[in-house]
This record gives C-alpha cells, sequence and structure tokens, in this order.
C-alpha cells in the first residue's frame, strides 16, 4: 500500500493540535485541506480515525494507536533527513520553541536576531504558553522555562541572564495618593495588580530581605491572565495600583520616572531561565545551532 505522507502529516497535526483549525495554525494548510487529507488516509486504511462534531474532534482508539506509533516513526524520519542536513555548510530548517510569555518579550528579543542572522538557513516558530507542557507533544523541538524539574532524559542549558529580580513599583500619582508602603505587608492595605494562572489561582508575590522570606497573596481592581500582563502594566502605569513583573518588563517605565520602585530592598532574585531538550543521539541541525549560539551570547 502506498503511502500519502502528506495525508499522514495532516492527520498528526490535527491530533496533536485537537481540531482542523488549530491544526491550520500549526501547518499553515487551510482546516479544510486537513480535513481532506484526513479523510483520504481513512479511506486508504480502511478505519475512522477521528470523531467529527460541529464543535469538537476526537481520536478514536485506533487513532490514538496509530497516532503514537507514526509520531515515533516521524521523529526517526526527521532524523535520518536532518543527517543529511549535517553535511551541509549551515543548518537549515525549522526550529520550534515552547516559551513562557516573558521569555518571548523580554530574551528572545536580544537572542533571534542575531541568530537569524547567523543561519539565515533556520526558520524559527515560537509558541508562548506559561504552563510546563510536553515539548515533544506539542511538537517543539525545545522549551525555556524557570526552575522546572526536568525528567532524566532533558538536557537543559542555562540562556540569557544568570540571575534576574521581580521588581515592585507604582506611578508617582498612586503613591502621592495612597502613600508608599514600607514593609511588604502593607501591600495587603493597598491597590495591586496580580496576574492569574490558567486554573484562575493568583500567583502570589514574593520577597526577600536578608534571609526574612515573606509571600503576599495580593489583591486588587485588576487581575489579568499571565499572557495579559500588559494590561496589568498599563493600569499601573495610568495610577491604578501597584505592580509586580521581572524587573526586566519594568525597567523603561522605571528609568522613564513614569513608575517608580517600592519596598526595593525586598525585591528577590532568582537564577535565570534554561533550554531544555530531549536527550537523544541525534540532535536536529537548526536546534544544535541554537544550543551553540545561546552558550556564546549569555548575559
Amino acid at each position: 500500500m502506498a503511502t500519502d505522507l502528506a495525508a499522514v502529516r495532516a492527520f498528526v497535526a490535527v491530533a496533536t493540535a485537537g481540531g482542523f483549525r488549530e491544526g491550520s495554525k500549526s501547518t499553515g494548510l487551510s482546516a479544510s485541506s486537513l480535513s481532506g487529507a484526513v479523510k483520504r488516509l481513512e479511506h486508504q486504511l480502511g478505519v475512522r480515525l477521528l470523531n467529527r462534531t460541529t464543535r469538537s474532534v476526537r481520536m478514536t482508539e485506533a487513532g490514538a494507536d496509530l497516532l503514537v506509533r507514526l509520531r515515533a516513526a516521524l521523529t526517526d524520519m526527521e532524523a535520518a533527513l536532518d543527517r543529511a542536513n549535517d553535511h551541509r555548510d549551515t543548518p537549515s530548517g525549522t526550529l520550534r520553541l515552547n516559551v513562557p510569555v516573558n521569555v518571548a518579550r523580554l530574551l528572545l528579543p536580544r537572542l533571534l536576531p542575531g541568530f537569524m542572522k547567523v543561519h539565515p538557513g533556520v526558520q524559527v516558530e515560537v509558541i508562548a504558553e506559561h504552563g510546563v507542557v510536553d515539548i515533544l507533544a506539542a511538537g517543539c523541538d525545545a522549551g525555556i522555562r524557570y526552575d522546572e524539574r526536568l525528567t532524566k532524559t532533558m538536557i537543559s542549558v542555562p540562556i540569557g541572564p544568570g540571575r534576574q529580580r521581580f521588581a515592585t513599583a507604582a506611578a508617582p500619582s498612586y503613591l502621592a495618593e495612597r502613600g508608599r508602603p514600607d514593609h511588604p505587608r502593607d501591600l495587603l492595605d493597598h491597590a495591586c495588580l496580580p496576574a492569574r494562572l490558567r486554573d484562575g489561582a493568583l500567583i502570589p508575590w514574593d520577597f526577600e530581605r536578608e534571609g526574612e522570606v515573606m509571600r503576599i497573596e495580593p489583591a486588587g481592581p485588576l487581575a489579568t491572565d499571565v499572557t495579559a500582563i500588559d494590561l496589568a502594566l498599563s493600569a499601573a502605569l495610568d495610577g491604578c495600583g501597584i505592580i509586580h513583573l521581572f524587573e526586566e518588563w519594568l525597567r523603561p517605565a522605571l528609568d522613564s520616572g513614569m513608575l517608580e520602585p517600592v519596598l526595593e530592598p525586598w525585591w528577590q532574585g532568582f537564577d535565570g531561565p534554561v533550554l531544555f531538550y530531549q536527550g537523544r543521539d541525534h540532535v536536529p541541525a537548526p536546534l544544535r545551532a541554537f544550543v551553540a549560539y545561546v552558550q556564546e551570547h549569555r548575559w
């Protein structure tokens, strides 16, 4: 039986993404094209792989079993093709990175432009989300996270700054009206602008000074999803409350005077992020080039 590789890839994309529209975003193909390709594969195999309704797409038992087998086969095929890439003077192909929003906003702009100039044959795709993910299941080559417990099969490489801090700040107008907190516990009497995780839980604010550590559960007029932190920053600039965020994110506003530092002696430092990827015998050439680049350009 001749293998329709286009249909196979379409099925893997749709099954992994959880739908035709979602699969369209990751492949660049239209949802109707993906649907037609999956139907061809089902007809060729003589078995239904996906159960489709107007609201959802779910794999059948046969589809789930096939997906597991195809992922392994496609990984082997991509590795074989990438071995040929090793004979090129410069790497080519796609590098897919899964990163938190702050990394996409603060770290990658300092790395990717230079990397892409050095390696013009590599196309970089970035998926920004906060939670820890299975990078292989997400179809990514590597991820970037902070202080995460990685499995023994994962290789981690420090990337970007070795140390960072969380900064707390507010607009001069807010501080003139509400006063300046002298201790983290004073924040409980202030309007704070916290962030929420996708499950709805508020992210606590941690502070540290001379060995004393305090955790505050902030509350205030606005709480944003972690992917919408810029909205909280805008509210802070307009004098709506106190914000607690990566120092690099607030630094332009602090330097311009649009925000003033609050509780600076209590700002807590933490280790910078790491790039992690599956430890396997053959690392794809684009990823190998990126690892080498970040090791040379850490700050």
